[in-house]
Parts: C-alpha cells; sequence; structure tokens
C-alpha cells in the first residue's frame, strides 16, 4: 500500500516540476515576443516635444516634470484601442495623462469620434507621424510611462489592464 502511495506522489511531484519547467519556458518566450515588439522604442530619457492638443492648447513633454506620465499612442481604428480606451480615460481623470493618435482623421472628425465613444482624455493628432517616429513607436496601443525626472521606465505594446497602468504610474512616481 505505502509502495503505491510512493508512486503517486513521485508522479504528482514530476506533474508539478513538468508545469513549472513549461511556465518558465511560456514567460521566456513572452518576454522575447516583447522585446522585440518594443525594440525600437526609446529608452532612457524621454524624447521632448511640443504639441497642441485637439482643444487648441499647446502641450510640452516638460510640461509634466514632477509627475508620472502615461504617454498612450493609439488609433480609432484600432479595436484594442478601443477596448481599453475607457480604462485611459479613468487614468486620465486622477492621472497625468496624454495620449497620441496616430490617425489620419482631421481633428474635427477625431472630436466627433471621440464625444461619440464618451471619453475626454487629452489627445494630440499625430498624423504625420512625428511623434511616434519620435519615440520608435510602430504599433498601437503602445504605453510608455516616464517618471518624475523624464525618464522612460516603462513600456508596453498591445493590450494592457487598467490596473497594471495604475501600478506602474504608482511605482515611478515613488
Amino acid at each position: 500500500m505505502t509502495e503505491v502511495t510512493g508512486n503517486q506522489g513521485n508522479s504528482r511531484k514530476r506533474r508539478y516540476i513538468r508545469w513549472l519547467l513549461e511556465g518558465l519556458v511560456l514567460i521566456a518566450i513572452l518576454m522575447v515576443v516583447h522585446g522585440f515588439q518594443t525594440r525600437n522604442i526609446v529608452r532612457g530619457p524621454a524624447p521632448e516635444f511640443q504639441a497642441r492638443l485637439l482643444d487648441g492648447t499647446a502641450v510640452r513633454l516638460q510640461d509634466y516634470r514632477g509627475q508620472a506620465l502615461l504617454l498612450q499612442f493609439w488609433a480609432t481604428w484600432c479595436p484594442i484601442c478601443r477596448y481599453e480606451q475607457d480604462s485611459i480615460d479613468a487614468l486620465a481623470r486622477q492621472n497625468a495623462v496624454l495620449t497620441v493618435a496616430m490617425d489620419e482623421l482631421a481633428e474635427a472628425e477625431m472630436r466627433s469620434w471621440l464625444d461619440e465613444q464618451g471619453v475626454s482624455y487629452p489627445v494630440v493628432l499625430d498624423a504625420g507621424g512625428r511623434l511616434s517616429g519620435l519615440y520608435g513607436v510602430e504599433g498601437v496601443p503602445t504605453s510608455i510611462i516616464i517618471d518624475r525626472v523624464g525618464d522612460i521606465r516603462f513600456v508596453e505594446m498591445g493590450y494592457t489592464t487598467e490596473i497594471g497602468l495604475r501600478l506602474r504610474l504608482w511605482w515611478v512616481s515613488l
């Protein structure tokens, strides 16, 4: 009887070890994919820029010094961007958020689209790709977390949860 129980224990132990190894391989694959996707995005000090929000207000990256900033690159045609827009809007009510629309829409069309979606986060239109090129952004959505002194601390491409973004903003504001 103890021999059967011993074999079952060894079998269970091997299964747990196999699951652990498979999990580590999966994590390694995800890290390689993330590194590949974000390989061209600028690291270190965030490139300074000046732009104009949809409401006409001039904005500079320097305006956000002293606080953590979410710099979000997105597009109206991106389904993942639309899925996370409510999270970005909620974050913008309590945190420094600046979004960059990599879109070809005219300003009036973009304002109308934002009104239809019911979101009010600050938007810079980047139809020519100047800002996305400055930061090396090649896909959307891309979330860049910049710390209080202006250094890029986190870069995520693809869907990111609201809690994940909140935690990153909190972390860099310490």
